[in-house]
């Protein structure tokens, strides 16, 4: 079966806030929440491929602590941005 665009958008919305540990959930699912409808397919496969990771390389990724892999590290960066933006206005 053929997954919908709709169908896609859900489910890699519900697994950005569903990830296993919190402190993922906080910073991918508001990202997802707010950029998931207007990304490219190019930007939902790359966001798609970074749900399979790992929460722990991902929160090293963010954090600073390790060096992303190059494939991710542009929307890392954005994402990062997001999360840091969301954390110092308190939203």
């Amino acid at each position: 079966m053929v997954e919908t665009a709709e169908a896609r958008l859900k489910r890699m919305a519900m697994r950005s806030w569903r990830r296993g540990t919190k402190e993922m959930d906080l910073v991918l699912g508001p990202w997802a929440d707010a950029h998931l409808a207007a990304m490219t397919l190019e930007e939902l496969d790359l966001f798609d491929r970074l749900l399979q990771e790992n929460d722990q390389d991902l929160m090293a990724w963010t954090m600073g602590s390790a060096v992303p892999p190059d494939w991710i590290a542009p929307l890392l960066k954005r994402i990062t941005v997001f999360a840091t933006t969301r954390l110092t206005q308190g939203n």
